[in-house]
């Protein structure tokens, strides 16, 4: 039997071959046309080697797996707009999925039986990618490729003494896979999600144009593309939004051992809109008494004694839950001498259980870099590389509490997960409705991540479990059956009907814009919203012939 690899060369090539005849494109005397070198130069760059192909067919969900026919790597922007044009001109075309680290947790960013196209090889040709990244000082932006990291974004903008506004929790994931579904963290209260940040984008639809788009030019594919899920084009370049970075943050966390108060001041603080007035950063987690008590004694916030003084107050309480909030105050040479008596008066605002306020001082850097330092600590003790059954929602604020209820003080009430659980609100008026992303119709909500990892060696390892857990509070936020009327971010839906309920009233001009700019449904196969085209088969051979490769 012809290995894998070769075999998949061998249909492109002939498919290939096939459709530049069907075209009218005529081969004279073995001698190819410039259309055929350009598009044999473009499969050059499709590797088919086992390593290759393997790795593209996992994520960081590691729930799920689908292999590729292939890996594309392209050099320019350029060869992933002749990519799709190659597809294009096949018979069937092939699927085509942009990759960047791969942080998905259910496949978003595969192509079963297609093509990957991995973004980290953009602009590796001889230099340092960094010149993808293009700090303008005068006009606060920068330009950089869809395949950059955030973090290299971050440490490019510091050399110029600016900073984008708003940030993921977790910065070594790539530009065009946050801005594709809408970068949220603790500074989107005040300035909105990463999609509300970005001033123009240069797209690759799934027609192989190559548009750039703004607010005012192209304005229907940058709406689109922003929280798009990929599916209408391939985020080559995205100019984002800076301002003055500061130095130093008051990092703080404060304990509540009820859920009340807890969301009553996390709604104070986000109402604090205005510059210099409150935080700059709110997020929020709920640690389940179980977790407190049998866990691992470990943090890189909270030292032991910190650490035994909130498993008192969980067991001295009797709540099931502990609650914090976590909010960071900026400041700089100039705002040195003030910042902690503006942060004391903030804190006399709030309810939280006196004495229990825990403040660290932290570089800016080292502060938005947190989860890198501790994705360390989990890469050394083996937990990072483990399934990640993560589910991540946004709910009303008006159901916010019958949620807690449903979920932490019922469905997870005896659960020992190993991760974070987030919780923190955002303000509705700071989306776009004109983009693709998914919020509930509500003034503020809440975004609620269960970030639970499946670590063997305790019941956190059992995905099955895990998995059941997360049906249950989907069942229960699910809107056909009247329940709380959740939206899943970073969502997965298993049919179409369940794509066509996550965008409600959007559904139609989804649609619309999908026909518009990727009829064939040749991107992102792997989010599931529209279906692909068949896979290729390879062309018959005559009776008694074998299949060869030339």
């Amino acid at each position: 039997m012809m290995p894998r690899a070769q075999l998949t060369t061998f249909l492109i090539v002939t498919s290939f071959l096939s459709t530049v005849t069907y075209l009218g494109a005529p081969v004279h005397g073995g001698v190819l046309t410039s259309y055929d070198v350009s598009s044999l130069d473009i499969m050059s760059k499709i590797h088919t080697d086992h390593d290759a192909t393997t790795k593209a067919s996992s994520d960081f969900g590691h729930i799920v797996h689908a292999t590729p026919n292939g890996v594309f790597r392209p050099t320019f922007p350029a060869d992933i707009a002749a990519l799709i044009r190659l597809s294009l001109s096949q018979p069937t075309p092939f699927t085509v999925a942009p990759r960047g680290k791969g942080h998905s947790s259910r496949g978003q960013a595969f192509a079963p039986g297609g093509i990957v196209i991995d973004m980290s090889a953009l602009g590796d040709h001889g230099h340092h990618t960094s010149h993808r990244i293009n700090v303008s000082v005068d006009r606060m932006y920068v330009d950089a490729g869809g395949e950059q990291l955030w973090i290299d974004v971050l440490h490019t903008a510091l050399k110029h003494g600016l900073t984008p506004r708003v940030w993921t929790d977790y910065l070594r994931i790539t530009v065009g896979g946050t801005l594709s579904n809408a970068g949220i963290g603790g500074q989107a209260f005040r300035h909105g999600p990463q999609i509300s940040n970005v001033h123009e984008l240069d797209v690759v639809t799934g027609m192989g144009e190559m548009i750039t788009c703004s607010p005012e030019v192209n304005s229907a594919l940058f709406f689109a593309v922003l929280g798009g899920l990929g599916q209408f084009g391939v985020i080559t370049r995205a100019r984002i939004r800076l301002e003055p970075a500061p130095k130093r943050v008051k990092w703080v966390r404060i304990a509540y051992s009820d859920v009340h108060p807890f969301t009553t001041d996390q709604e104070l603080l986000i109402s604090k809109r205005a510059s210099g007035s409150g935080f700059d950063y709110v997020e929020g987690q709920v640690q389940l008494n179980w977790t407190l008590t049998q866990g691992r004694r470990s943090s890189s916030f909270f030292s032991a004694t910190d650490l035994a003084r909130l498993t008192g107050l969980a067991i001295d309480t009797g709540s099931v839950a502990i609650y914090y909030i976590e909010g960071a105050m900026y400041y700089d040479d100039n705002t040195a001498a003030s910042v902690d008596q503006k942060l004391d008066a903030l804190l006399e605002e709030l309810s939280f259980v006196r004495g229990f306020v825990f403040v660290r001082d932290a570089s800016y850097v080292e502060f938005l870099d947190r989860v890198g330092r501790e994705e360390q600590n989990l890469r050394s003790a083996g937990a990072w590389d483990v399934p990640h059954p993560w589910l991540n929602l946004f709910v009303p604020r008006s159901r916010i509490l019958h949620f807690d209820a449903a979920v932490f003080k019922g469905i997870l009430r005896n659960a020992n997960p190993v991760g974070l659980i987030l919780m923190y609100p955002m303000n509705k008026d700071m989306w776009d409705d004109r983009m693709t992303a998914m919020t509930p119709d509500e003034d503020v909500f809440y975004a609620v991540g269960l970030l639970r990892s499946a670590v063997a060696g305790g019941s956190g390892g059992d995905v099955e479990q895990l998995e059941r857990e997360n049906a249950a509070v989907l069942e229960l936020c699910d809107l056909a059956g009247g329940g709380i009327g959740c939206r899943q971010y970073l969502p997965h839906h298993a049919s179409r009907d369940g794509w066509r309920r996550h965008f409600g009233a959007k559904w139609g001009r989804v649609a619309d814009l999908k026909a518009r700019y990727d009829p064939r449904a040749i991107l992102s196969p792997g989010q599931g919203i529209f279906p692909p085209p068949p896979p290729p088969s390879p062309p018959p051979a005559a009776a008694g012939e074998p299949i060869t490769a030339s």
